[in-house]
């Protein structure tokens, strides 16, 4: 408090020294003007938090000058201040948005108060600003990492549709799409933008439980209903409600979702009244929805009125062009997160990125890097460091063609031991027990030549290394100073 200044206007010299010490006794620093052109340069000049504004001034009236310091757009709060209130001062003052109004003689207890109101209402509309900024430079963050032509074009289509007045919209992708990103842009980058985005994840909420999620109820509407609640609609009123896998949603709260987009009104659990809310609801599905239809598990009616607007997220294979400036900016992400100062990838890293094919789309490459991130120490990414999946996509097809043919004899390793009996698991094999036997083939077809069966396996020498450390085939004293480590 002690850090937020006022400017106190008013032409009497007594009052504006009566209401300098009570403020200063209450923690604030004070500025003075005794006309309404001194207060206009005052605070453009010293930018005080909150104004105390008489309505009679020699020059102008308190009701310009209010106008004046809205149109700079500071945003400080105003408390007009007057001997002899006239409605028509009162009314143009609160539709120009003056906080209050105190009247004269003043009562300090009053005021006090009144002061502190305004202040924490300013405070609390510049987090709300700020979080919003924050949340739409977020929502802004898949522009940069689309470069594909089918990222851009999905972009132009977004963009035009946030524009729009459009009251449904669906999203349809694969999981992992960044379909939730799509929603957010839609909504920062329409006229809603200043009000609430809320999201629920259809699934993840118990049936029993997701009407009063969607709708509120009322005190007493059910046991647990110790007091009125709100819901989602409610909440995002003005605003976007995001609706996530909306497939999930119950055929009986698929026809109430159906008749509150009709209608735009909802009534809460155990109300009487319908409340009129004014909400963009866009919705969301991995599942095929016109299939979902045919098979009985979701209303067409319902599906017709989502898909007035329908946009469809492309899986990451489909869009290859992006994988790498994604990658990029997951970089950035985490160098930040992790306070690292990773520059980029090694070529053969480069290359097993390129070739998967991404089934968990955007979300399982985010994974894969942070992952990397956490392990790399070096400056470039190493494709040991890349989950098995990623780093065995292309090789584990091919590798146990390739290697079939290797020698039956038992091969030396490079510590002097020899290799046991080659043999493959049968059934049941986990990931782990196959990789084991994948490297002890490729090391028999090279003849225990590490960069040769490294390439067998399309990883690197130092990838290979810290296999055959993890599965027995190297001693750890034997010169493996360049290992990576887990």
């Amino acid at each position: 408090m002690a850090n937020e200044r006022i400017l106190i206007v008013d032409d009497e010299k007594l009052v504006r020294w009566s209401l300098r010490k009570k403020c200063e006794e209450w923690g604030y620093q004070v500025l003075e003007a005794e006309d309404g052109s001194a207060a206009l340069r005052m605070s453009h000049d010293e930018s005080p938090d909150l104004v105390l504004l008489d309505v009679r001034l020699p020059d102008l009236s308190g009701v310009e000058v209010l106008q004046r310091l809205k149109d700079s757009g500071n945003g400080r709060a105003v408390i007009m201040i007057t001997a002899d209130p006239q409605l028509d001062d009162v009314k143009a003052a609160i539709r120009l948005g003056a906080f209050d109004f105190v009247g004269k003689p003043l009562n300090f207890d009053e005021l006090s108060l009144t002061i502190e109101n305004a202040l924490e209402t300013t405070r609390l509309r510049t987090e709300v600003e700020s979080l919003q900024n924050e949340a739409r430079r977020q929502a802004g963050d898949i522009n940069v990492v689309g470069v594909s032509p089918k990222s851009i074009e999905l972009m132009k289509f977004v963009r035009k549709v946030a524009a729009s007045e459009a009251s449904t919209i669906l999203i349809q992708g694969e999981s992992g799409t960044g379909k939730d990103l799509i929603a957010k842009v839609i909504h920062y980058e329409s006229r809603r933008a200043n009000k609430p985005f809320v999201a629920v994840n259809c699934s993840a909420i118990p049936e029993t439980l997701m009407e009063a999620e969607l709708f509120g109820h009322e005190r007493g509407a059910f046991t647990d209903a110790k007091a009125m609640k709100k819901g989602l609609f409610e909440m995002a009123h003005g605003g976007t409600l995001f609706l996530d896998e909306i497939g999930e949603l119950s055929v009986f709260l698929q026809a109430k979702l159906l008749r509150v987009l009709e209608d735009q009104k909802i009534r809460r659990v155990g109300g009487v009244r319908n409340i009129q809310v004014d909400v963009r609801v866009v919705a969301a599905s991995n599942r095929d929805l016109e299939r979902a239809v045919r098979e009985e598990h979701f209303r067409q009616d319902l599906y017709y009125r989502l898909a007035i607007i329908s946009i469809f997220v492309p899986s990451l294979r489909d869009r290859k062009e992006d994988i790498l400036p994604l990658v990029e900016f997951f970089i950035a992400h985490y160098n930040r997160a992790f306070r690292k100062s990773i520059r980029g990838l090694k070529e053969e890293t480069k290359r097993l990125l390129l070739d998967y094919d991404w089934p968990g789309n955007v979300r399982e490459l985010k994974n894969a890097i942070e992952r990397a991130m956490i392990l790399e120490e070096e400056k470039d990414l190493q494709a040991a460091y890349l989950p098995f999946s990623v780093s065995h996509s292309k090789t584990a097809g091919t590798a146990f063609e390739q290697l079939s043919s290797s020698p039956s004899g038992s091969e030396a390793l490079p510590d002097g031991r020899r290799l046991p009996p080659l043999s493959i698991p049968e059934g049941g094999t986990s990931l782990e027990e196959m990789e084991r036997a994948m490297v002890e083939l490729a090391l028999r077809k090279a003849q225990n030549n590490q960069t040769q069966a490294a390439r067998l396996l399309g990883i690197s020498r130092d990838a290979l290394r810290y296999k055959m450390k993890k599965f027995g085939f190297l001693h750890a004293d034997a010169e493996d100073s360049a290992m990576p480590q887990a």
